[in-house]
């Protein structure tokens, strides 16, 4: 199954909440939730009661998309996750957030997820002085990310930095925003990642 290629706002419609997949155009007026509350598509309106199931589902897809992930490589983190110490639905979480391009988005380093993945596919970030073009790659307690020196002036990374500065970045990162690199402190707590998502649903979705 190929990667969603169509209109984001489409995906926040349809699972009612914003998912934040534009970075700050989600903010603004022109967020696509905020346009227009109710599900895309010409049944879109009246949508009738929705199942226990679906509701379980919706909450996976909703977890997906956020972190932008298709359903096997969704599926392949619950299952480590369910083999880790501790509560599932966190360590699914700290999971994805551990992945480089979501601590290049977590640092500022990009204004989005998707943003994020495509600056490290091509090869802009460096984990500890090596440069790591995987997306999935998992960061450690105390790996560095940085930038390399072709990315510094590109105009999405100046952008997005302009605007980290203002709304400030995670308590279990480290920025230097001057020299555009940064330190990977902890795990977040399920708190800390501010999701507006259910994780015992996504729990039960895959124990049935």
């Amino acid at each position: 199954m190929a990667r969603y290629t169509g209109a984001l706002c489409r995906l926040c419609r349809r699972e009612g909440d914003k998912l934040f997949l534009k970075g700050g155009r989600c903010l603004t007026e022109k967020c696509g939730v905020e346009r227009r509350k109710y599900a895309p598509g010409q049944h879109g309106q009246g949508r009738g009661k929705i199942s226990d199931y679906g509701i379980q589902l919706r909450e996976k897809q909703k977890a997906r998309r956020i972190y932008g992930i298709m359903e096997r490589q969704f599926r392949i983190y619950f299952e480590k996750a369910s083999h880790m110490k501790g509560v599932t639905g966190e360590n699914l979480f700290q999971l994805l957030e551990r992945r480089l391009d979501n601590v290049v988005f977590r640092m500022g380093f990009a204004s989005n997820r998707r943003e994020a993945r495509q600056l490290v596919k091509h090869g802009h970030f460096k984990v500890n002085d090596r440069k790591v073009d995987i997306p999935s790659y998992l960061l450690k307690a105390g790996d560095e990310v940085g930038i390399r020196e072709a990315g510094r002036e590109m105009k999405t990374v100046t952008e997005s930095l302009s605007l980290a500065e203002h709304k400030g970045t995670p308590e279990w990162v480290e920025v230097d925003m001057q020299n555009i690199k940064g330190k990977f402190i902890r795990a977040p707590t399920r708190d800390e990642m501010q999701l507006p998502v259910q994780e015992q649903l996504i729990v039960e979705f895959y124990s049935k």
